[in-house]
């Protein structure tokens, strides 16, 4: 083997710097890789560290490339194309294709990855890639198979969308947090005392997804509160909540894990429902699919062990699509 080869980082780590440059966010990329955010930050510091060069700035609330990081991103970018390409003309004659799911940030992270493994038990041959992404993908495109989108009560939706379930909004906080007796947690004025954790969104796009409107429905809504931290990213938010930060919005089914693995606890039984929910979207190539029939009817059943325990009914909108995905 040629001695520069032995100088070159683990093709994990190129990967983990591609998705890194390419979607300007550790914390994006590593829910694409499935991996977590730390693992990923540890894989570009290891990469910088063998290059000798800073690849990114690291700023407040964003990534950005470096001139250095530009150019090897260039670089990276195309060889790894054609590995992909290479990798998949060699095995395409005994390998099925794969099934390319896109969905939020948020819900690829702190609902799909967790439950991707009992798919995986029952479907040991389909290949699952998840792209996270808060943008819409058009569909009509073909690159990818299944979407779980987060819509609002009355979209109007393709007659075979699947409706899985809708949104309820719940104060949660760490153990330790809810057990302190200096500040207790038995009704929504005792949130005066606590650091609320709040989802940027400076253009109030998601007003819902934040304490004001949680706080006007539970007649508080000038409640002034000890503090305040804010993030770009709402499994962030999660994040902070889990390590004792502060006091978070949760979102269920995102947080319903969580809650049930008993790393976050509501407090006290106040909520409200977002008027929103989730929808899983077959793309129209590939509804004659077995692996995507498979895996949107799993999608439903996975959403339908958890409408009754939760009280979330689905999403309105898509109510002509209880039907079986088309085949």
């Amino acid at each position: 083997m040629h001695k520069t080869l032995h100088r070159l980082p683990s093709l994990d780590f190129l990967r983990g710097f591609e998705a890194s440059a390419r979607l300007l966010s550790f914390t994006r990329a590593a829910a694409e890789l499935h991996l977590t955010q730390s693992a990923l930050s540890r894989q570009v510091a290891a990469i910088e560290e063998a290059l000798g060069v800073a690849l990114f700035e690291r700023r407040h609330r964003a990534l950005k490339l470096t001139p250095e990081g530009e150019a090897f991103h260039r670089e990276i970018g195309a060889h790894l194309q054609g590995i992909a390409r290479a990798a998949e003309s060699a095995g395409s004659a005994r390998r099925s294709p794969g099934l390319t799911v896109t969905t939020t940030v948020s819900f690829a992270s702190l609902w799909l990855m967790p439950r991707l493994p009992r798919f995986r038990a029952t479907h040991p041959d389909v290949e699952v890639y998840v792209s996270a992404d808060d943008r819409n993908v058009d569909l009509t495109r073909g690159e990818v198979d299944v979407a779980i989108r987060y819509v609002s009560r009355g979209t109007k939706l393709p007659h075979d969308a699947v409706p899985m379930f809708g949104e309820r909004m719940l104060p949660v906080v760490s153990p330790d947090v809810a057990r302190d007796p200096r500040t207790p947690l038995k009704r929504p004025a005792d949130l005066a005392r606590h650091v609320l954790l709040h989802l940027d969104d400076p253009e109030g796009r998601v007003p819902w997804l934040n304490w004001p409107a949680w706080l006007a429905a539970n007649g508080e809504p000038g409640l002034k509160p000890a503090g305040a931290l804010r993030f770009t990213l709402y499994d962030q938010v999660v994040q902070a909540a889990v390590g004792g930060q502060g006091v978070a919005l949760g979102r269920l089914p995102l947080i319903a894990e969580l809650l049930r693995e008993g790393r976050l606890v509501a407090p006290f039984p106040k909520r409200y429902d977002s008027e929103r929910g989730y929808v899983a979207l077959t793309a129209p190539h590939a509804g004659a699919r077995e692996d995507v029939v498979g895996f949107v009817r799993w999608l439903d059943a996975e959403a339908a062990g958890m409408r009754g325990p939760l009280g979330l009914v689905p999403a309105a909108g898509a109510r002509a699509a209880r039907r079986a995905p088309r085949r």
